[in-house]
């Protein structure tokens, strides 16, 4: 599932699998592992945006924020890219940096959690 995202796109999240940062290199160690049996994608391209990390059978995102994330203007348009994906029926998961690196117990609770709750 792509959601129409065209090839630039494509070549933005080609770049960016290539430059992580340090968080998504640590939640991609466990995501990689298909946690529960689900698969996982990293940098993965839906419409017009990118997704840190995308599971298409549950149609779940995961995303890792930064600090500027915690901005006004970015926060609004996450916001909006959010909306706008869950319109097309994708599920959000979020965590900041410092969750990831300082507390990725908590992190994998939460996916497992998640991943159980949607398991047939």
């Amino acid at each position: 599932m792509f959601l129409g995202a065209g090839s630039t796109l494509f070549e933005n999240a080609k770049r960016q699998r290539h430059n992580p940062t340090h968080a998504e290199i640590v939640l991609w160690s466990y995501l990689q592992q298909r946690p529960l049996g689900y698969k996982f994608r990293r940098q993965h391209p839906l419409s017009i945006y990118i997704a840190d990390f995308y599971c298409h059978s549950l149609k779940l995102i995961i995303e890792v924020d930064g600090n500027v994330h915690a901005e006004i203007e970015t926060a609004m348009k996450d916001a909006e890219r959010q909306k706008n994906l869950e319109a097309e029926g994708l599920s959000f998961i979020r965590f900041t940096n410092e969750q990831v690196e300082k507390n990725m117990g908590f992190v994998i609770a939460k996916i497992e959690a998640y991943l159980k709750s949607r398991s047939h």
